[in-house]
């Protein structure tokens, strides 16, 4: 019998991938649904092959831990977002919680969580690569794209690695917009296709999207991810390029994500990382 895998799920599609490949692997599963961000149909779909779903609040944290150590659940992974915004809403963190945010000096993403991680091993359940299920996913080195970018948009690109990831290494967000070597928007709290439609707004047509990981990128969590949204929100925002870090982020739904990039005639490209 194939241990049980844990699996911690918040807002998107990122949840659903984790649960279909835990069954092509054939490994029982055992979910923690945050009821403020994950969709109610993750419930059926877990479901469906006789896994186990406990939903909770943003806050109990304890309750997630004691539902994963019942369930026999060594090992879990993250998957899908936890919007930052929740920490400036009515989150009743509970003891757990509590004992964690007390230790932290910063609450930004990479501290909460690897204190989360922290809490979660010393109970039992070791937080693994969110990524080990699905290594297809994640995006290849060079022109991705039918269309490579042009030598404005490369220059642009090429500019923005530089900001992006300075501001990925301060942990603030993961993405900027460029147009014309000056930098139109900035990541932070309210996500990827909140900062592009904000760049449309700000400069119009002809920005570049630049998408990193962080220098020391934990890949247990918050991993870039893009998908057929990101290129919807690009199109919407005159956006015409996008660099991925090879490696380091998903592409969800990758033919599709790249038939409609190439209908749009966005160029996208994966950068090797030395």
């Amino acid at each position: 019998m194939k241990t049980r895998l844990g699996l911690i799920a918040g807002n998107g599609r990122f949840p659903f991938l984790i649960v279909e490949a835990a069954r092509e692997l054939g490994r029982p599963l055992s979910v923690v649904a945050i009821k403020e961000e994950a969709f109610p149909e993750l419930e059926e779909d877990v479901r469906k092959d006789g896994g186990r779903i406990e939903w909770i609040a943003l806050g109990q944290l304890g309750k997630a831990i004691e539902f994963l150590k019942s369930e026999g659940v060594t090992e879990a992974v993250m998957a899908g977002q936890v919007k930052h915004v929740q920490i400036f809403k009515d989150v009743m963190p509970d003891f757990t919680l509590l004992s964690v945010l007390a230790k932290l000096k910063a609450r930004n993403t990479d501290a909460l969580i690897s204190a989360i991680a922290e809490v979660m091993q010393e109970q039992g359940v070791a937080l693994i690569d969110s990524t080990a299920l699905l290594a297809p996913l994640l995006a290849g080195a060079g022109v991705l794209s039918a269309r490579a970018p042009s030598d404005a948009e490369r220059a642009d690109i090429e500019f923005g690695y530089g900001v992006a990831d300075a501001i990925a290494g301060l942990d603030i967000g993961q993405t900027i917009v460029v147009k014309d070597k000056a930098v139109v928007a900035v990541e932070a709290m309210e996500g990827t296709d909140e900062v592009i439609g904000r760049a449309g707004h700000l400069a119009g047509a002809g920005s570049s999207v630049v998408k990193v990981a962080k220098p020391n990128q934990d890949m247990r969590f918050d991993v870039p991810v893009v998908g057929l949204a990101t290129i919807r929100t690009m199109k919407g925002a005159g956006a015409t390029a996008l660099s991925l870090d090879a490696g380091k982020a998903l592409i969800f739904d990758r033919d599709a994500f790249l038939a409609a990039a190439n209908e749009a005639g966005i160029a996208v490209i994966g950068r090797a990382k030395t």
